[in-house]
């Protein structure tokens, strides 16, 4: 078992397939917000905060993401991964110099899950004091330790979630955060106080599902809405991270989860459990779903508000205002001490 000061600490860059590169010019800067940094007739980069590079799109006529960057806490950290990873029989590369210097990182490794997906382990990203400058108008992203958000892999059967839970959580030390089983099955992974960092749906197919990106304010998610023909879910709440969001469709073929208020957990205390309410409390239809998972999925919404099922509200420092008012419902439920929690 991996152990927790040598495992990942948060997903720190992603490299994505494309047919083309102009889509993608358009769709990280003018709909994300991303900063455009780097373009070569046949790569674009994106930054998202201080960072150097969060997100490399190469033109070679696939789709998807060609490659996760896991970040570990330093040159000790790499080494000893490396060698458990070689000890449990994975076959692992060392970065060369140049790919080290392409992904804007100190060192890394390179190796693959048991679905081919391309994982590279790196320390010492490179950060500048050049401020970052969003492709349209937003507040910024929540990043930072928490990593660049998380990522939701489709997985085709049974077995190969278990091949891929057995990889993650012994090889790679990602701890199971919660997990449900209609209308699909999924499981959740973290590595730092994010909900998760990593997780699964099974959907019958492999490949990558979606990439969520959090933003500072809610206004910020509301103002993407305003692009036409991307959505793939409407904007609704998740019952896991609590998150409030919207899902487009990008230039490759997956989406990206675009919210804002997710919550953190205590990663020394949090104790993983199955959740019966389903994946959202409200809203969230889903295009990709087939109509009788939707209906489910539908049905457990409104049992959510029929039970009222509620969540408090999550924000950071600077993005809110607290207001006077009386609320009788409140105040009623605080006095018999019923506050959800």
């Amino acid at each position: 078992m991996m152990t927790r000061a040598v495992a990942p600490q948060a997903l720190g860059y992603i490299g994505v397939r494309a047919k083309a590169l102009d889509d993608w010019a358009s769709y990280g800067a003018g709909l994300l917000g991303l900063q455009r940094v780097d373009q070569s007739r046949s790569t674009i980069a994106f930054r998202m905060d201080d960072h150097k590079q969060r997100v490399a799109v190469h033109a070679d006529g696939g789709e998807g993401i060609g490659f996760f960057g896991w970040e570990v806490a330093d040159a000790t950290s790499l080494e000893a991964l490396a060698a458990h990873l070689d000890n449990g029989g994975i076959a692992v590369a060392h970065g060369s110099r140049a790919l080290a210097d392409e992904r804007h990182v100190t060192d890394l490794i390179v190796l693959s899950d048991p679905v081919g997906n391309r994982l590279e382990f790196f320390h010492g990203a490179q950060t500048t004091t050049e401020a970052f400058r969003p492709g349209r108008c937003i507040s910024g992203f929540r990043t930072g330790p928490l990593g660049l958000g998380h990522v939701v892999l489709n997985v085709d059967r049974p077995d190969t979630l278990a091949r891929l839970m057995a990889f993650y959580r012994d090889m790679l030390g990602f701890r199971l955060t919660d997990y449900y089983s209609e209308p699909f099955i999924a499981r959740f992974l973290h590595v730092n106080p994010r909900h998760h960092s990593l997780a699964f749906i099974q959907t019958g197919k492999n490949a990558v599902h979606h990439v969520m990106m959090e933003l500072f304010s809610f206004d910020d998610v509301g103002l993407a809405l305003a692009e036409e023909g991307r959505l793939a879910v409407t904007l609704g709440r998740h019952t896991s991270d609590f998150i409030t969001s919207f899902y487009t469709c990008t230039p490759s073929s997956f989406m990206v989860e675009y919210g804002w208020g997710a919550r953190t957990i205590d990663v020394e205390h949090w104790q993983a459990y199955e959740r019966k309410e389903g994946p959202s409390l409200w809203g969230h239809d889903r295009r990709w779903l087939s109509a009788a998972d939707n209906a489910k999925a539908r049905a457990q919404r409104l049992a959510n508000a029929a039970d009222s099922n509620r969540r408090p509200v999550q924000v950071i420092e600077g993005n809110y205002q607290l207001m006077p008012g009386i609320c009788p419902w409140w105040d009623s439920l605080t006095s018999r001490g019923g506050a959800q929690k």
